[in-house]
């Protein structure tokens, strides 16, 4: 099947001018869900040996678990400041109003591990590149990156030229 078509489009959501990609429309349809996990994870196998994946939240949550279930390997969530009970590192990102930041348990990744970035969508890069310094700073070594949707018209592929980088929906 082809997941595009299974996606829906919001126009002016969440404001004027923005054509909002609906991820749920998938997320409900068993098939399609089930299919986009499974090319997921051919899509992280073409990556080699691999021992994590991480995912930011909410949606790196969404597709990243199912993923990390049926490949049986270690989920670390990502998240927003403050939401996670132990030492955390911190990384900044920019956003098109302002900075934000994720953080990541100290503790979640040891040197040397491999890992795989998964979330639903590229747009700038922003998250991502936010995302790895996370990962690098634990002495995780990143083997790919994998999404759900990719936005070519930001480009967000740009600051991301040092990794392997692969999406299952174009736009």
């Amino acid at each position: 099947m082809d997941l595009k078509e299974k996606l829906r489009h919001v126009k002016d959501f969440p404001k004027e001018g923005i054509d909002f990609i609906d991820i749920t429309t998938v997320l409900q349809d068993a098939e399609a869900f089930g299919q986009c996990i499974d090319e997921m994870k051919e899509a992280v196998n073409s990556f080699g040996d691999v021992d994590l994946i991480v995912g930011p939240e909410s949606r790196g949550f969404v597709f990243g678990t199912p993923l990390a279930y049926s490949m049986k390997k270690g989920f670390i969530p990502v998240r927003k400041k403050g939401k996670l009970p132990s030492k955390t590192i911190r990384a900044e990102y920019q956003l098109e109003y302002g900075l934000d930041s994720l953080e990541m348990h100290a503790d979640a990744i040891r040197k040397g591990q491999k890992v795989v970035i998964v979330d639903d969508l590229l747009a700038t890069g922003g998250t991502t590149d936010a995302i790895i310094e996370l990962v690098e700073k634990l002495g995780g070594e990143i083997v790919g990156i994998v999404y759900f949707i990719e936005l070519n018209f930001l480009a967000g592929r740009k600051k991301l030229t040092n990794y392997n980088v692969k999406s299952l929906v174009q736009f």
